[in-house]
């Protein structure tokens, strides 16, 4: 009865950091939009909403009636995986939040962080693979590890979908990023690596519905592995439709400026 107790205190300690937070982040945005306003620059109110959207879902994973029903509901707990690994960090993205930043900082901040943009470290984490073995790869080593069974403790659960959301919105970002990524790579690199990341989380959606994770019985394996493939599915085929149709306008740009003249200064 104690242990339930305090689990139940640090459950609620933690729901009221991550409400916290949440708040703070969306505050922060709308704070941002302001600023950008005032000097003359409109920020799509299409973008606010993706960033309060996105926030919402990430925090309604880790705190609120979803978050504790996922503890005993596998289905549920595949809804929380679903919010924080794919649908919060596709709004995310879509809301630029680093061109933002750049645009309402002071000049030095501005600065720092655009050198922060173009390190090698930021250029490591960003490549798509990474990005990919982070999220995708991730989710292999949560379910197939006693990491799963970790997860009751409240706090692992809240440090597993903040790993979710942070992998997942490099992940995102590389794929169909609106901010600045000095260091991206071609588009057909990124559409490869795509692909193999939705092939990954479709085999192991697959596999969990054969090789429940330990404690769960079968039907609620099932159920809760049918709800990742199919759920997953309609995210990732917003992420590819997004991606195509970013692809077919910078194509459609590039004819428009055809072939660059060839200097005769360079011919022999």
């Amino acid at each position: 009865m104690g242990g339930h107790a305090h689990g139940a205190a640090a459950g609620g300690f933690l729901d009221g950091v991550v409400v916290a937070l949440a708040a703070l982040a969306i505050l922060s945005y709308v704070a941002a939009v302001v600023v950008s306003h005032r000097r003359g620059r409109e920020w799509p109110r299409v973008r606010v909403a993706a960033w309060i959207a996105g926030v919402v879902l990430a925090a309604a994973a880790v705190a609120g009636p979803l978050a504790a029903a996922a503890h005993g509901d596998y289905v549920a707990h595949m809804g929380t995986h679903l919010l924080a690994g794919m649908l919060a960090p596709v709004l995310l993205v879509l809301a630029a939040p680093v061109t933002l930043a750049l645009r309402t900082l002071s000049v030095t901040p501005a600065r720092r962080l655009s050198a922060l943009l173009r390190s090698p470290v930021a250029r490591v984490i960003s490549h798509p693979v990474t990005a990919a073995l982070l999220s995708a790869g991730g989710l292999w080593v949560i379910y197939l590890t006693p990491v799963f069974e970790a997860m009751s403790d409240p706090l692992v659960h809240v440090l597993v979908h903040g790993h979710l959301l942070a992998a997942g919105y490099l992940f995102t970002s590389a794929v169909i990023g609106r901010d600045p990524a000095p260091h991206r790579p071609s588009r057909p690199v990124v559409a490869a690596v795509l692909v193999l990341a939705i092939a990954s989380h479709a085999i192991l959606a697959k596999y969990l519905y054969a090789h429940p994770p330990a404690g769960v019985p079968l039907a609620d394996a099932q159920a809760g592995a049918q709800f990742m493939y199919y759920a997953g599915a309609w995210v990732e085929a917003a992420i590819i439709l997004v991606f195509c149709a970013d692809w077919y306008r910078a194509a459609g740009r590039d004819l428009r400026v055809g072939p660059q003249p060839v200097s005769t200064s360079s011919v022999k």
